[in-house]
């Protein structure tokens, strides 16, 4: 089967190649994908670096997310049959023609969801709808995050507008605004107008924000706090500018704010299996309505990995850059 592997941590468009690698068969428990499409994520991209929380050893296989067919059975499954579409989130080795996964991690996929956005439900819109339930946040109350043209931020103001959460989104362009109005997101400000504070109070109408989502880092960080109310929360879920957060001190004294961090992967472990069930049959019944929009920048072949590692690193882009074997 072909799959992309990196035998030297580096620039992924450098390092990455795709190789001949023996068909693998599942174990007790396990199933056996063949790939349809799987998204570039920067936690992928990271993670080819050597820069990511998680580090393989080399080489090493890379993706973590992926639409695929069950195409063989362990012993003992019996909940999936060969044929059935499924979704598979943080299983490493994505980035492949075929793929061996643990059985109980998958989710079906009903056919009302297209290919396109069934290769991206896990990952980022799972991720994005914990952390609105990390957030504790309930209907009529304001959030505020900057980053709010990405991925993340665009799912975010979706899901909380569908749970009856106002949020407040910053971006750094003018142009942001625009642009995310064409998705029917609003309450968008620039933070490249001189009056953006003024801006952001007239649109919450002085309503308190309990809390705060910073992916960016940086003097980006201090902006979000500088808008909670007391008592509110800074949650850092990424940091795409700096590895530093800029807050001021009085910011978190006077407020007497709390700073917590977020990490996907680790919130979900700890998620009961009940509450884990109903977030992503939430998730389904939005993207089948169309609350929830996964839209797509580009699909190139496994081939063409250098150019779709580019494409996804392009500024402005909208939508997930995915890969097809």
């Amino acid at each position: 089967m072909r799959a992309l592997i990196h035998h030297t941590f580096g620039e992924p468009e450098e390092v990455l190649a795709v190789e001949d690698r023996p068909l693998p068969e599942p174990g007790p428990g396990q199933v056996r994908l063949r790939i349809l499409l799987s998204p570039i994520h920067n936690h992928d991209l990271w993670t080819i670096r050597g820069t990511y929380g998680f580090k393989p050893e080399l080489p090493a296989a890379s993706g973590t997310e992926a639409l695929g067919i069950v195409d063989a059975l362990g012993d003992g499954v019996e909940n999936l049959t060969v044929g059935q579409r499924v979704a598979t989130g943080g299983t490493f080795g994505a980035w492949a023609e075929y793929l061996v996964t643990t059985a109980a991690g998958l989710v079906p996929v009903p056919d009302a969801i297209p290919d396109e956005s069934a290769a991206q439900l896990i990952s980022m819109p799972f991720s994005t709808i914990s952390l609105l339930q990390f957030l504790e946040v309930g209907e009529g109350d304001w959030i505020v995050q900057n980053a709010a043209n990405g991925a993340v931020g665009r799912m975010l103001a979706q899901l909380g507008a569908a749970r009856g959460v106002n949020v407040l989104g910053l971006v750094r362009r003018t142009e942001g605004i625009e642009e995310l109005r064409a998705q029917g997101i609003e309450n968008v400000v620039a933070t490249d107008q001189d009056d953006w504070r003024e801006q952001a109070a007239a649109l919450t109408g002085g309503a308190p924000i309990v809390a705060g989502v910073d992916s960016v880092g940086g003097a980006a960080s201090g902006h979000v706090l500088s808008l909670l109310a007391e008592n509110g929360t800074l949650v850092a879920f990424g940091a795409m500018s700096s590895p530093v957060m800029e807050i001021a001190s009085g910011d978190v004294i006077f407020k007497q704010a709390t700073v917590k961090g977020f990490w996907g992967s680790k919130v979900s472990q700890a998620m009961d299996a009940a509450t884990r069930g109903a977030l992503f049959g939430e998730l389904i019944q939005r993207v089948s309505d169309g609350t929830l929009t996964l839209p797509v920048a580009g699909v190139f072949d496994a081939a063409d990995a250098a150019d779709a590692v580019r494409a996804s690193n392009t500024p402005g882009r909208v939508g997930k850059v995915l890969l097809k074997f």
